[in-house]
């Protein structure tokens, strides 16, 4: 079967929702993947950040293929140690508190709508304020908390209960509160509308305005998270005094974290960390997940923190996020607006304007996607004018510079396209 053939097999018997590239890959090992005509690709979208310790890692495969031979899944009535060790394992990285295990980003931040209903019940509240420009996934709860339009359209009436307020505009979400507030909600960098980070004064401004106002704060981090911005979570990376030294968490500390994409390398996982004295409000009966927590991807998500832990990824997502940042700034394209991120979760934002990057119901994202696909890179798009790179964690220097060349001849090439 070529490309071509799988393609038309798709348009006959798979639903239509995903704009797809035409790309087939058929394998994957380390940061590269190989199409089915055997053409080789340096993968700096990992899947939308989920291959965080890139593909096929034997380590990862390892544990997998040892758990599947053991227990796969028994569901959530009954107790499983990889559940039990993965929950240990958030814990001690976030502080105290409890967690809920789900399939995906969209069912955990699910989880975090249920807990500010549940919270806010006795008191007449159930708003959440979030902000423009984020996204929290495609459920009908999660594209109404999404502060993008074009994901709303064609699915009104809208599910009451969510109102959006600038990013990064503290007086803003301040001005935003009333009695039927219960909840804000925020990416800590968001990541679908062009990799934007939040400044360390606006969190600790909504930390002290949830603090008055008895109000639950919620980090969206499914994108964000998992050391991708140089350690575990965004917020900790933002807030961090120096490098050597991580916030502590009496400064800063969200009422309820949503995880997923890169937590499992891979394996469908999402997670809710919800802090004391909020961490059971979600009592026997409140909620539920079939798949979530099994042992199958509770091991795969334990594999994934060994390696990342034992290998250093996290001093690497910082130190070769910082290279890249530098050298692709280097560059000096005139077709580069700007280059910011964090860790291994950069944004690429284009000049507007650029003649071969301007058809008509194509953004210029996505077209600058597809031509760096026939330079062998794979990136994401980011809103209308951004790429996103999100490299494995464990990406190398060579693989750094690579990547950067890759940009610079797609770049240079322009006026010839």
């Amino acid at each position: 079967m070529t490309t071509t053939d799988l393609i038309e097999s798709f348009s006959h018997s798979i639903v239509p929702t995903y704009a797809r590239f035409p790309l087939a890959f058929v394998r994957g090992k380390g940061s590269r993947l190989w199409d089915m005509e055997g053409r080789e690709y340096l993968d700096f979208g990992t899947g939308i950040a989920v291959c965080s310790i890139g593909h096929a890692h034997p380590a990862l495969a390892e544990a997998i293929a040892r758990q599947a031979q053991t227990l796969i899944h028994t569901s959530n009535f009954y107790h499983t140690e990889p559940q039990a060790a993965l929950a240990g394992k958030l814990v001690s990285l976030l502080g105290p508190g409890k967690c809920f295990f789900a399939n995906s980003g969209a069912e955990a931040n699910e989880a975090l709508y249920k807990l500010a209903r549940k919270f806010g019940h006795d008191s007449g509240r159930h708003e959440i304020l979030t902000t423009l420009n984020s996204f929290h996934g495609r459920t009908l709860a999660g594209i109404a908390a999404t502060g993008q339009d074009k994901v709303k359209k064609g699915f009104e009436p809208a599910v009451e209960g969510f109102r959006h307020v600038s990013f990064n505009d503290l007086n803003a979400v301040q001005q935003a509160v009333t009695d039927q507030t219960a909840a804000i909600l925020i990416e800590g960098v968001q990541g679908e509308s062009g990799i934007h980070p939040a400044s360390p004064d606006y969190l600790r401004g909504l930390r002290k305005l949830c603090d008055d106002r008895r109000l639950l704060l919620f980090v969206d981090s499914v994108q964000c998270g998992m050391f991708r911005t140089g350690r575990f979570q965004s917020y900790q990376r933002i807030l961090e005094v120096n490098s050597a030294s991580p916030v502590p968490s009496s400064e800063f500390l969200p009422d309820a974290v949503s995880m997923a994409k890169g937590i499992a390398g891979g394996v469908p996982m999402g997670a809710v960390w919800i802090r004391q004295p909020y961490a059971d409000l979600l009592g026997p009966g409140t909620h539920g997940s079939t798949f979530g927590g099994t042992p199958l991807a509770c091991t795969a998500a334990l594999a994934v923190f060994d390696v990342i832990e034992r290998e250093k990824l996290a001093d690497n997502a910082r130190h070769l996020g910082d290279y890249l940042k530098s050298q692709i700034t280097s560059l000096r394209s005139p077709h580069i607006r700007e280059v910011r991120g964090l860790g291994l979760m950069i944004g690429v934002e284009l000049q507007s304007n650029i003649p071969s990057l301007s058809v008509e119901g194509k953004t210029p994202a996505s077209l600058l996607v597809l031509r760096l696909h026939e330079h062998g890179l794979l990136t994401i798009p980011a809103g209308n004018q951004t790429i996103r790179l999100l490299p494995p964690l464990n990406i190398t220097r060579a693989e750094a510079d690579e990547a950067v060349q890759k940009v610079c001849n797609a770049l240079q090439n322009e006026s010839g396209h």
